[in-house]
């Protein structure tokens, strides 16, 4: 099994910080952060009154007015950053001299049609079950992203949606690199997506305190691993990745833009909402992931962090890479990027894929921005505010999820 090498040949991205690769890099390179006022709804009972929220976005750009009805918004970004990567990946959308069987879909969503289910209770409760739309439940499972995106290009393969909280997109990334590896397809259309800057969405992580409260400063709001941090800025969008087989990418002539080597997914079999303690299940996660790989801590050149702006996860995160890298931590280089993204929830591991081979690419560090108070408990390179010039050969996605839900994923620069 381990014979068939999977390598990344198609990104798309709807995102905070740009509808596009390109405008997302730009974004993270320059430092820039998407976080701002929250302008669909009145924040002012909310105790956070900001988020990363997609701007300039329209769906009738890929699908008929009629066709967005029926779909969540969560939905509408996942179609749309698939688009891009399916085109970046020199894929027709009709998959023209491809095997129809041969390409799955696996992307995830850790809330689905949040905005949906909202609405819907509204009409229940005003006007009555007989008016409740009879699409309610396929506009808010979880699993619909992979349906919608399967029936739009006529994806055979398998076909399903994870669902792991923030770790969500890491894992259905990290499965798809098992699902062609062991044969049962050659390109896996995987990723995730996110839409639940909505009032209920608000409220849930409001009462838990989870939430950034710097409401006059949005854009220093999401501060990873600074000692001022207070909490996550919530934000929205879809990360998309084409994975494929090597030797059928190399067949139809694709652009390689790196190679995927390594996942690995642990519990930590703790607590609801907390990582454990010294971060042991993220230590263990990024093990497994190392040895699936056939790489030492050593190799590593760059770690896109979880890095959520809370005390606790970054905290813990830190440990966890310490215990696993020791001395080496401190000769690499980590960044988190949700400073500038705010964190996308079930899409994050998505869009932070897609930084890491970005970062592979091109040999630049993106930065933590923000990073202004250092904390005694988290001491290692963060790459603070400014992106650094590096060759990366090895970079590592961490992504970790309520319920302790653990998911790391290896990506190398692609050597034939």
């Amino acid at each position: 099994m381990n014979e068939r090498r999977v390598v990344i040949t198609g990104m798309g991205v709807i995102s905070c910080i740009g509808n596009n690769v390109h405008e997302f890099w730009d974004s993270l390179v320059s430092g820039r952060s998407g976080i701002g006022p929250v302008t669909r709804f009145d924040v002012s009972r909310y105790r956070t009154m900001i988020a990363g929220e997609v701007k300039n976005f329209s769906i009738a750009n890929y699908m008929s007015e009629k066709e967005a009805r029926r779909l969540d918004m969560f939905c509408h970004y996942a179609i749309a950053a698939a688009d891009e990567s399916i085109k970046n990946a020199g894929i027709t959308q009709k998959l023209d001299g491809i095997d129809s069987q041969r390409v799955g879909v696996l992307t995830s969503s850790g809330i689905g049609g949040m905005q949906t289910f909202e609405q819907q209770c509204a009409v229940l409760m005003n006007r009555g079950p007989d008016k409740s739309s009879p699409l309610l439940i396929p506009m808010l499972i979880g699993d619909m992203a992979s349906g919608s995106i399967s029936m739009r290009y006529g994806a055979k393969g398998p076909n399903f949606g994870i669902v792991s909280a923030c770790a969500s997109a890491c894992h259905s990334i990290g499965e798809s690199l098992w699902i062609i590896k062991r044969g049962d397809a050659d390109i896996m259309i995987t990723g995730g997506a996110e839409a639940t800057i909505s009032p209920i969405g608000f409220a849930g992580f409001c009462s838990m305190r989870a939430m950034s409260e710097r409401n006059n400063d949005p854009t220093k709001a999401s501060r990873p691993f600074d000692s001022q941090r207070d909490g996550f800025v919530m934000s929205e969008g879809s990360g998309i990745l084409v994975l494929e087989e090597l030797e059928h990418a190399r067949k139809r002539g694709a652009n390689i833009i790196a190679e995927l080597v390594g996942y690995g997914a642990t519990g930590d079999a703790y607590h609801i909402t907390s990582p454990a303690p010294d971060g042991a299940g993220a230590a263990s996660a990024i093990r497994m992931a190392l040895k699936h790989a056939n790489l030492k801590p050593e190799d590593v050149d760059y770690i896109n962090a979880h890095g959520t702006s809370t005390p606790l996860n970054d905290k813990f995160e830190t440990a966890a890479i310490k215990s696993v890298f020791g001395a080496h931590a401190y000769k690499m280089n980590i960044s988190s990027t949700k400073g500038m993204t705010g964190h996308a929830l079930g899409a994050a591991g998505g869009l932070e894929t897609i930084v890491c081979s970005l970062a592979i690419k091109n040999g630049i560090v993106p930065p933590t921005i923000n990073y202004e108070n250092p904390d005694p408990d988290c001491d290692l390179n963060y790459t603070p505010n400014k992106a650094v010039e590096r060759k990366i050969n090895t970079a590592v996605n961490i992504n970790l999820g309520f319920g302790g839900h653990n998911a790391v994923l290896v990506l190398r620069s692609f050597k034939s």
